[in-house]
Parts: structure tokens; sequence; C-alpha cells
């Protein structure tokens, strides 16, 4: 009887507990509060970054000759994606990748349009046009993410 008890409470207690969780809404960090991590990274590191508009800090190494990509253009690129903790969460420089616009994160869909064919870019993307308060895979919820792409083509 006491072990029909037990687990029962334990059902409950779980069943509570994970509705609680449940309803716990997601809220991404703004762009203004992260702007002096942004510009303090940049600063440490060399990057004499622009910020654009959205709050992207972008600097572009090599602006390429190219076509510029669109939204909806399937681009070619060469990448290494990295916390600012200096972890890599990931690292596709090795073979280039091709990726639609469309489907990758905010930050990218701004930074990338600012550079052609055959550009290199460095972004510095607030958390909120990134993975946001959700994270993704290794990066955890409400990051900074710093990205050196080189756009090697367009389609």
């Amino acid at each position: 009887m006491k072990k029909v008890f037990f687990a029962s409470l334990f059902g409950i207690l779980l069943f509570v507990n994970n509705s609680c969780v449940k309803n716990e809404v997601c809220k991404n960090k703004s762009v203004d509060s992260e702007r002096a991590s942004i510009a303090g990274y940049a600063s440490a590191n060399g990057i004499a970054g622009t910020e654009h508009s959205s709050g992207v800090c972008y600097q572009i190494i090599n602006a390429g000759s190219g076509p510029t990509p669109t939204g909806s253009s399937t681009v070619s690129v060469k990448y290494s994606g990295k916390l600012l903790n200096g972890s890599i969460f990931d690292n596709q420089t090795a073979t280039a990748v091709s990726v639609n616009l469309g489907q990758v994160i905010q930050g990218w869909k701004i930074g990338l349009p600012l550079i052609q064919k055959g550009g290199k870019i460095k972004l510095i993307i607030p958390s909120s046009l990134g993975y946001g308060c959700n994270g993704f895979g290794t990066v955890p919820a409400n990051s900074i993410l710093y990205f050196e792409i080189d756009l090697i083509d367009v389609n």
C-alpha cells in the first residue's frame, strides 16, 4: 500500500513539475542588453566592427566580387562558429557546405548579404538573432555568437 501511495505521489509531483516547466515562457534578451558584451568582445579580439541597424556587429575582411546572396539564395560557405568564451560549437572550414539562406539564423540572413561571392566576413550576432532563449545543440540559451564566414558560392 505504501508503494502505491509513494508511486502515485511521485507521479503527481512529476506531472506538476513538468506542467510548470511547460508554462514558462522563453524570453529572448534584448540587443541593447548585449551591446556592451558585443563591443567588449570585438575590442578584445581586434575586430574593427560596424554595427548593423539590427545589432549585428560585422567586419568585412574581403567584400568579394561576385553575386550578392538574397534571402532565397543557396550559398556555399566555409565557417567557424564560437561562443564568446572561445568554445567552438561548429566548424566547417575543411569543405564548403551548402545552405539555403531562408533556413539559417537571422544573423546570417543579415550578415551574408553584406558581402559577395568570394567574400569573407566576421559576425558577432546578438542572441536574439541567433538561437535565442532556446539555445541549440551545444549552444546555451541566450548566447551571443561569433562567426567567421567565407562565402564560396551563391546560387
